[in-house]
């Protein structure tokens, strides 16, 4: 699959090599693993001379003679540092950065924390004693956002407060996945959108294996999915079982339970038989897999709060692949197939929501989007997208059959919200499959 998109990621980090020129610049570039990170990196530096070194899992000396070799290629420049220290070879890196200038990429680089905590508070002395003098673009980019946060946003770690500049690389928007889809199946349909968007959540590296596949329709993306050897059976234990450890079996019964509906704590708590709330709280705040789901205009501390996942191919993943494991390891294709068309359109009207809510969020005037329910949770509201400076709101009902919508019923849902939108220009709409 061709390069799509970026242009505003790619213009940014141009912007910030330019000012390296001048001062050094410590960029922190963060997304989940499969975004396109290292693609974009490379697409935004391809007629640059750059040194791009990958951290893999090996000890600190090997790492180093392994950046000895990069550099000697790159820049026919040998550095000596003593054997086996990281923070050695990049005060070399940053001397020499005074007379040439040097784009420094570390690709993966919390490893280096997982190699030697030690390696960080090596980095921050070389940094803080070099960084005036040299001309240099360092740019840490790492997929575990857990472990950047920590290296980056913890006060008691020594890289606290070092970053000069953060990107967090998002998926594709839903504009550029209908380009996309539009460019491998001209003819495509709203159901095959919408399976596309299911299943790979706009994540680059998930859209690129459909489209190389020619998997441009929603049947020949669940073949993909599904058949025999699919990277997606096994996708999400890659992901995540090196991030929770040995923890890993509670967190994948708490996210499984919410991809299949039981998005409250109380629903949680009595299907696992134990009170999970510091889980929850971990998979929030510490791992980003999942969001607390409130009403719009709910206190934080409000009854009713819902959980869901952040990321759709983890949604899909839980409550289609690993919640049918046996099916799976059995080489069941066809059998998971059916499966999963069984709870599909149950399952894609929630996606249809979300949806929606990302399109209207993509909007330049728009501010904030939500949704909202009462607490009987007998009235909900699917889309409520904010324009504050324009002082317009847009109401939305979500239904893959337009023909179940009635925007009556709508407004009148909407009158417990009126209060908060006095002056404001309403618009009520119906969403369905037909407006993707």
């Amino acid at each position: 699959m061709k390069f799509y998109g970026r242009k505003q990621e790619i213009d940014r980090l141009l912007q910030l090599d330019k000012q390296s020129e001048q001062t050094s610049v410590f960029t922190l570039l963060v997304g989940r693993r499969r975004t396109g990170k290292t693609t974009l990196l490379k697409q935004a530096f391809a007629d640059r001379k750059i040194l791009y070194f990958f951290v893999s899992h090996k000890s600190e000396t090997l790492l180093c003679q392994e950046l000895q070799q990069t550099v000697e290629s790159v820049f026919r420049l040998h550095l000596y540092g003593q054997a086996g220290r990281f923070a050695d070879l990049l005060r070399e890196l940053m001397i020499y950065s005074r007379q040439c200038h040097v784009t420094f990429i570390v690709d993966e680089f919390q490893r280096l924390y997982d190699i030697n905590p030690a390696i960080m508070s090596g980095i921050q002395e070389v940094w803080d004693s070099h960084k005036d003098m040299a001309h240099i673009h360092l740019i840490a980019c790492g997929s575990v956002y857990s472990m950047m946060l920590k290296i980056f946003r913890d006060r008691k770690e020594p890289l606290f407060g070092r970053a000069t500049a953060e990107m967090r690389l998002q998926p594709f928007t839903t504009e550029l996945l209908k380009q996309i889809l539009s460019d491998y199946n001209p003819c495509y349909t709203s159901e095959d959108l919408l399976a596309l968007y299911t299943v790979s959540g706009g994540v680059a590296k998930y859209v690129e294996l459909l489209m190389d596949a020619n998997a441009a329709t929603k049947e020949s993306i669940m073949d993909a999915v599904c058949r025999n050897g699919s990277v997606f059976l096994n996708e999400g234990t890659e992901l995540l079982v090196g991030e929770f450890g040995k923890r890993y079996q509670v967190y994948f019964s708490i996210m499984q339970l919410i991809a299949s509906g039981m998005t409250t704590q109380s629903q949680i708590d009595s299907i696992i038989g134990f009170n999970t709330g510091r889980y929850l709280s971990t998979l929030e705040d510490e791992y980003t897999l999942i969001e607390r789901v409130r009403p719009m205009f709910a206190k934080p501390n409000a009854q009713g709060i819902k959980f869901a996942l952040y990321d759709n191919f983890l949604t899909f993943w839980f409550r289609f692949i690993e919640s049918n494991r046996s099916v799976v390891e059995m080489g069941k294709s066809e059998l998971l197939k059916e499966i999963i068309d069984k709870g599909y359109d149950r399952f894609n009207g929630m996606m249809l929501e979300r949806y929606f809510r990302q399109q209207y969020s993509e909007k330049e005037r728009v501010t904030e989007v939500g949704h909202w329910w009462d607490r009987s949770g007998m009235n909900e509201i699917d889309l409520i997208a904010v324009e504050r400076l324009d002082k317009r709101v847009t109401v939305g009902e979500v239904k893959r059959n337009k023909s179940k919508i009635s925007l009556n019923i709508l407004e009148e849902k909407f009158a417990a919200l009126r209060p908060h939108f006095r002056g404001y220009e309403v618009d009520f709409v119906a969403l369905s499959m037909e407006n993707m």
